[in-house]
């Protein structure tokens, strides 16, 4: 048939049913068991197949199924109880200022809706769905990708394939954005040409997600692809979706009405809203110095991998061919431009999304303590004159949607054993009372949740078989995989190389003796390579590769097609997660958090998030966070604590069983792990912090700018004008000691600022103790001296020990949110006297 369109006709619910149709059309469901199970018993041979997506259920649903529901008394009574229950939810939750504007490339709500890749879009759900359990409000935009990310198939040599199916909308929990009867459009300009771009809604509890979409008759063929597929290959579709994200994102809010006053940016890939919202103010009769210090004032970044290639950058003149204009549009020059952007690498200069982000923003923050440490040294060439620890780029730590990852009967667990109030308070550590959990019913719970990985396991594996060709003794084979009764270690994530999922295999011979050795135990692997990665695809190829060369099929197995409901199996069921990144490049990571919630125990190198958590009684660690020479030499040293930590801790502590038959040191350490990352790795302690640290102090400092008027921008983007043409002429020296002993150190420093402001001036003396902390002492303003400004001050250390320090000029604004928020630095020269004698 030639197909011209599409027909859709929803089923005409029975009266008692009608709160199925609301309940459908709201991701509340995504995190609700009693909803997804009335949903469920529609059609319940067919639920997996539609990956639970309440929508496809309800347009499958037969009639007479429809009717003999709405007659059974006990599941009208569950619609009606999850109804009233889904009601009092969004009554609950005000809308709490600021109003936030959130940007992402990708959101994981569900494996139903498959618009994410990993991580990042995981990440960008669960920021979402506490956003409305904590009352926010916030409005998200991102793309719809009619195309998804892909599934995935693996051969039986472990090559991946990738497949791609058509999302129809229509079968999703979405609905057409529309205006005056109409879909809403708004259109952005490309070379030659101006693509129109259309919007669904996901409501996801409180929150409104928008979810741009190119697939347009309007459009050329070429542009109704460009929103197809998720990161799709080539920079230029690369930086036109981009342009749409960021450009068309504000224009679309702009359409509906809205004036966000903090504007918050989920990676680099957003980073061209900056430039619209400045193009807005330019366009009503601001300068662009005024624009650039009132649309970043209630801006920020979040940075998410210290992974170059999670970093876009474009060529100059694939910028300059997209944007051309722009710089005229913003009144400034092209050079101007691209400086926003620009970053010199080794074979050129390129224009960086980071680097646009944290000009136009002035906040910015890593996904936990240790990835905030490695962005600050990742950009600290945008803050010359700083020290790495001053680059005011910051960190919160990654956390969870609780209930979009819990277990049912770990849930109900906690319910019984915790204060009623826990379920809105998760990120208040009193509310977990863990010594309440009773020994026996977690280990009881625990043994379930394994036992229903291990039929998973089975299921997914005889299926993955059979689609290959396997012969029936393979297909027999399946069923009788792994023991519901085992050691169970999880393994699942993307196959990039730097997570080193062969790690284990370093020394075979030793990983065969100790899975073959009396205690046993069984490992699950699962987890995807992008498209483009083929080291990534390499690495699942030998791992496949290893396990049946050492003849491991029965004990170490390897599920395809990884999403989020594989995923919430695996963290459910397993009994120890592991995690073996090369340290530090693993920003944060968050399967564990899911794991440990669910009673699993984290195996992890000391990267992320576990080098934040990790107390030594809440699970186990991977080598001990030192830095080495190579990483070869780094690969030794962690798999060699893997294998003795496994061997001698891990193996013998889950199999050493009180009188009772279960293993007391085991659940303490159980315990301990719910104990200490339940509450400190939730979302609502995550998205709880971007409130109280960004989203309120930025809409504040918007505010305070907007009520000062243009007068106060035009203040500060004179100053900073003024400061930049003459800097250059800034000369600062300083008479002091070389060295002193045992006595305070004593100085003069002198500075020369023609053409800057003075009372903008801070001259600082910076010193570092040999342990490497730093400490910033201000000088005193002490006159005039021979034609320079005169500062003195004296500096007694604290405590013992052998120090350095300089001396530096900065010159910073009163209207600044933060004195380190320019980069006006010039340090002194050598000093002019001789060491102190003692």
């Amino acid at each position: 048939m030639n197909v011209i369109g599409r027909i859709v006709s929803m089923p005409s619910l029975p009266e008692a049913l009608k709160g199925l149709g609301e309940l459908a059309y709201n991701l509340w469901w995504s995190w609700s068991p009693e909803a997804q199970h009335l949903f469920e018993q529609i059609n319940p041979s067919q639920w997996k197949r539609f990956r639970a997506n309440p929508v496809r259920a309800l347009l499958e649903a037969e009639p007479e199924r429809l009717t003999a529901l709405a007659e059974n008394a006990g599941y009208v009574g569950a619609v009606e109880a999850t109804l009233a229950r889904f009601h009092r939810y969004l009554q609950s939750r005000p809308q709490k200022p600021p109003r936030i504007a959130y940007f992402s490339m990708e959101y994981g709500f569900h494996e139903s809706l498959p618009i994410y890749s990993g991580g990042l879009g995981i990440l960008a759900g669960d920021h979402i769905k506490a956003a409305s359990d904590l009352g926010l409000d916030l409005t998200a935009v991102g793309m719809f990708y009619h195309e998804g990310y892909f599934r995935q198939q693996l051969t039986p040599e472990g090559q991946q394939h990738e497949i791609y199916e058509d999302l129809r909308p229509e079968e999703l929990p979405l609905v057409v954005v529309s205006k005056d009867g109409k879909p809403l459009k708004v259109g952005v300009e490309f070379p030659g040409r101006t693509v129109y771009v259309m919007a669904y809604k996901a409501q996801v509890g409180t929150i409104p997600v928008y979810l741009m979409s190119t697939n347009l008759p309007e459009n050329r063929p070429e542009d109704r692809a460009l929103t197809a597929r998720l990161y799709a290959p080539g920079q230029e579709i690369r930086i036109e979706q981009e342009m749409i994200l960021g450009i068309g994102g504000v224009r679309l809010l702009r359409a509906l009405g809205l004036a966000p006053e903090v504007w918050h940016m989920n990676e680099g890939h957003a980073a061209f809203l900056g430039l619209e919202r400045m193009r807005e103010m330019v366009a009503a009769g601001s300068s662009f110095g005024e624009a650039l210090e009132a649309t970043s004032a209630g801006a920020l970044f979040t940075t998410h991998t210290p992974v170059p290639a999670g970093h876009d950058s474009f060529p100059l003149d694939l910028v300059e061919r997209y944007l051309d204009g722009w710089w005229n549009k913003l009144g400034i020059s092209k050079e101007e431009f691209i400086a926003l952007g620009r970053e010199e690498k080794s074979y050129g200069p390129v224009f960086s999304m980071s680097n646009l982000a944290l000009h136009t923003s002035r906040a910015a923050g890593g996904v936990s303590a240790l990835h905030g440490e490695v962005s600050r040294e990742m950009f600290k060439h945008l803050w010359k004159g700083l020290e790495p620890e001053e680059v005011p780029i910051g960190h919160i730590t990654n956390g969870i949607h609780t209930f979009s990852f819990l277990h049912p009967e770990m849930h109900a667990l906690y319910e019984r054993s915790f204060p009623k109030t826990w379920a809105e308070q998760l990120h208040d550590p009193s509310q977990w009372t863990v010594e309440r959990l009773e020994e026996s019913e977690l280990w009881h719970i625990r043994n379930k949740l394994r036992a229903h990985l291990v039929e998973e396991v089975r299921a997914r594996l005889f299926e993955q078989r059979r689609r290959n060709g396997d012969l029936p003794a393979s297909l027999r084979a399946a069923e009788k995989v792994l023991d519901p009764t085992v050691l169970t270690i999880g393994f699942a994530r993307r196959f990039a190389t730097y997570k080193r999922a062969i790690l284990m295999f370093t020394d075979p011979d030793r990983l065969v003796s100790i899975l073959n050795a009396p205690l046993p135990v069984q490992f699950v692997f699962a987890g995807k390579a992008h498209p483009k990665d083929e080291p990534g695809k390499e690495f699942i190829k030998k791992l496949a590769e290893k396990i049946k060369g050492l003849g491991l099929e029965d004990k170490m197995i390897l599920l395809e097609d990884y999403d989020i409901g594989l995923a919430r199996t695996l963290v459910q069921g397993v009994d120890v997660w592991l995690n073996t990144p090369r340290r530090p490049m693993e920003a944060s990571g968050t399967s564990g958090m899911k794991a440990a919630l669910n009673g699993a125990l984290n195996f992890s190198v000391l990267d992320g998030w576990w080098a934040e958590a990790f107390n030594t009684t809440n699970g186990w660690a991977i080598g001990d966070g030192r830095t080495y020479a190579t990483e070869e030499a780094q690969d030794y040293a962690d798999a060699q604590s893997f294998y003795d930590t496994l061997q001698y801790e891990i193996i013998p502590l889950f199999y050493a069983r009180g009188a009772v038959g279960t293993p007391s040191g085991w659940l303490a350490m159980v315990r301990d792990s719910i104990r200490t990352c339940g509450p400190t790795y939730s979302a609502q302690r995550m998205v709880d912090e971007y409130h109280r640290k960004f989203y309120t102090p930025l809409a504040q400092r918007s505010a305070h700018l907007l009520e000062k008027n243009a007068a106060a921008l035009k203040e500060v983007a004179d100053w900073k004008k003024q400061v930049q043409s003459a800097w250059d002429n800034v000369k600062v020296w300083v008479e002091a000691p070389s060295t002193t002993i045992n006595q305070p150190l004593q100085l003069r420093a002198f500075v020369q600022a023609y053409g800057v402001p003075t009372k903008t001036l801070r001259v600082e003396l910076v010193v570092r103790r040999n342990s490497g902390d730093l400490e910033v002492v201000a000088l005193q303003h002490a006159g005039q001296e021979n034609d320079a400004l005169l500062y003195t001050g004296s500096y007694p250390p604290a405590r013992p020990g052998s120090y350095e320090y300089g001396v530096r000029v900065v010159a910073t604004h009163p209207e600044l949110s933060s004195p380190r928020e320019v980069t006006f630095v010039k340090w002194a020269g050598a000093v002019v006297e001789e060491p102190v004698k003692v």
